[in-house]
């Protein structure tokens, strides 16, 4: 969320960060109801002042053995006053706070400008496309003649828009996700395993409601929400907490599942595994100094290259542009790999430095050396998701008699098994 004193000292700025990310907050209206509220702060004042100069004087009075009605008299219409402006204020703060929660975070100077993915920027690739002299099957065709991918058995249970993993295809997931486990622990960072369902609280300290709430699975008779996304359970373990600077920075990550509605609402890559309501993913979440997190973006999105360079998929890394950053996010980086089914590149990790964005959403705090209490950095970042992993090894390591290859670093995951098939 947005400082309001930094709003009110940098109107233009603002405007002109909300209008690269193709928004049309009225920054004019939340200024022209912050300057009624300062006024009515400083009438308050200057009553409540004059209040305690009648309050002297009818003391005095009384003291005196002097009548000391009038002065009770104003005082009372002054008391008056100053509840007819207390409940103005309140007004005008909770008018405020509805306007600014909805303003997403600005884009860091960095970030190249344009609407959707067509203006992102390629930072790097790394890998050789395959290149196989046969016709290689999609993930959904290969998955279900080895018996491992059931689609039509998730959609009787669930609808449309889930898959269900079986035999082999099961023990895939659960080898990704401790292989991705183990590698990350291993490079330091604490292992979580979170709630999957949070509160409202939850939800609005990273940013996902109010804006995206449609998207989002709720449970009405608890408020409760279903996650998204591993980044919510655990960054928010630091909301309204002081943390001290010693432990800083954080460096966390976590499985869970993931549910979003909104899945293939527009209308492509519906097929598989691709675009799904329910995914697997493996979460990495920082929180840092602020002077370390541009910093501490790069080697978090050098973490999650490390899973695919283990798995020897090729991907590129892009940086986004500034109208399709998420609404919390100053800056991002997508990494997509290649599926060979497809033929295209699939976007399996979003790595985003939210700034101080988050940390005011949720009141987190760290004390620094000089014991001054301040706004750390968040950054989180897919390690990776799994929905588009898997078809990518079931498309990139299909061979011609139709089995598919285990990736070297998973055989020990997979009992020793170099083929599915």
């Amino acid at each position: 969320m947005l400082d309001l004193k930094f709003i009110r000292e940098n109107p233009e700025l603002v405007k002109a960060g909300l209008k690269k990310k193709f928004d049309n907050i009225d920054v004019d209206r939340i200024l022209e109801l912050d300057e009624r509220r300062r006024e009515i702060i400083r009438q308050v004042e200057a009553l409540k002042a004059e209040r305690n100069q009648a309050s002297g004087e009818i003391a005095k009075a009384k003291k005196a053995g002097k009548p000391a009605d009038e002065a009770i008299a104003s005082m009372r219409r002054v008391g008056e006053d100053i509840s007819r402006l207390d409940e103005e204020l309140r007004e005008k703060e909770e008018q405020i706070r509805e306007l600014v929660i909805w303003i997403p975070n600005l884009p860091h100077e960095s970030v190249p400008v344009g609407a959707d993915e067509s203006a992102a920027v390629v930072v790097r690739e790394w890998g050789e496309i395959p290149k196989p002299d046969f016709e290689v099957l999609p993930h959904w065709e290969i998955g279900e003649k080895l018996g491992i991918l059931d689609l039509p058995a998730a959609a009787k249970i669930s609808g449309s828009g889930f898959y269900l993993l079986k035999g082999a295809g099961a023990r895939l997931q659960r080898a990704l996700i401790n292989y991705m486990l183990d590698v990350h622990t291993a490079d330091g960072y604490e292992e979580i395993s979170p709630p999957f369902i949070v509160n409202e609280g939850a939800m609005f300290g990273t940013g996902q409601i109010p804006k995206m709430a449609e998207d989002m699975y709720r449970t009405e008779n608890d408020n409760l929400y279903l996650v998204p996304t591993g980044e919510v359970p655990v960054t928010n373990i630091c909301r309204e907490e002081i943390i001290s600077y010693k432990d800083l920075p954080m460096n966390m990550v976590c499985y869970t599942p993931c549910f979003r509605r909104e899945a293939g609402a527009a209308g492509k890559d519906t097929r598989g595994m691709i675009r799904v309501h329910q995914f697997d993913k493996v979460e990495l979440v920082k929180i840092v100094r602020p002077e370390k997190s541009y910093e501490e973006l790069e080697t978090l999105t050098q973490q999650a290259e490390k899973i695919l360079q283990g798995l020897k998929i090729p991907y590129r890394v892009c940086t986004l542009a500034s109208g399709d950053l998420s609404f919390a996010a100053a800056k991002c980086y997508d990494i997509e790999l290649w599926a060979c089914g497809v033929a295209k590149y699939l976007e399996i990790s979003s790595i985003s430095n939210f700034e101080d964005f988050q940390a005011r959403r949720m009141d987190c705090r760290f004390r620094d050396e000089d014991t001054k209490v301040k706004f750390p950095h968040t950054l989180n970042g897919s390690g990776v998701a799994l929905a588009r992993l898997i078809p990518a090894i079931l498309e990139n390591f299909q061979n011609p008699d139709g089995s598919v290859t285990v990736p070297e670093v998973l055989r020990p995951y997979m009992g020793g098994a170099e083929k599915i098939g």
